[in-house]
């Protein structure tokens, strides 16, 4: 066991962890944090989004002790108007993908307000301003909705992109 310490959406954690203990099961069993969910446990479907100083990361595939000394935020500790704008847009159904969808939201427009590249844009070529439907259309692309809430997601992304910093 190694004990590392993350300041998990503001409150500051101690805990013992074996060295293979995924970040998501640390979150969910240890910490009881249930925002984040065990989808494909593999990467591919974005359910365990998390922030992980301010940068979208899937918990599933991050091991716990290399996150020893971060800022890891979920679903529990976002305050943000997306939150409003998912409900406004019904930018979900059943709920189940939500936590990850806002999370990498959060973090897809942090990145595209700091200019980084996408299949969208190059380097050097993201515009100023609101992402285009197409550009958060392939930013967000990891993150499935079995539902098929992605117009309303992409509407409410819009809505608040470029309004307020986290």
């Amino acid at each position: 066991m190694t004990e590392i310490q993350i300041k998990l959406n503001g409150s500051v954690e101690r805990i013992d962890v074996d060295p293979w203990v995924s970040l998501l099961d640390l979150l969910r069993e240890t910490l009881k944090i249930t925002g984040p969910k065990k989808g494909c446990d593999q990467g591919a479907c974005g359910a365990c989004t998390v922030l992980a100083d301010g940068r979208r990361i899937n918990a599933c595939l991050a091991l716990a002790v290399a996150y020893d000394g971060s800022e890891i935020t979920t679903i529990e500790g976002v305050s943000h108007p997306i939150q409003e704008a998912f409900i406004h847009r019904d930018g979900f159904q059943c709920g189940y993908c939500t936590p990850g969808q806002i999370c990498s939201a959060l973090g897809m427009l942090g990145e595209y307000q700091a200019g980084m590249p996408s299949a969208v844009t190059e380097a050097g070529e993201v515009p100023a301003g609101k992402p285009s439907p197409e550009e958060i259309r392939e930013r967000m692309s990891g993150n499935l909705c079995r539902c098929g809430a992605y117009n309303g997601i992409i509407m409410a992304i819009q809505d608040v992109a470029g309004t307020e910093n986290r």
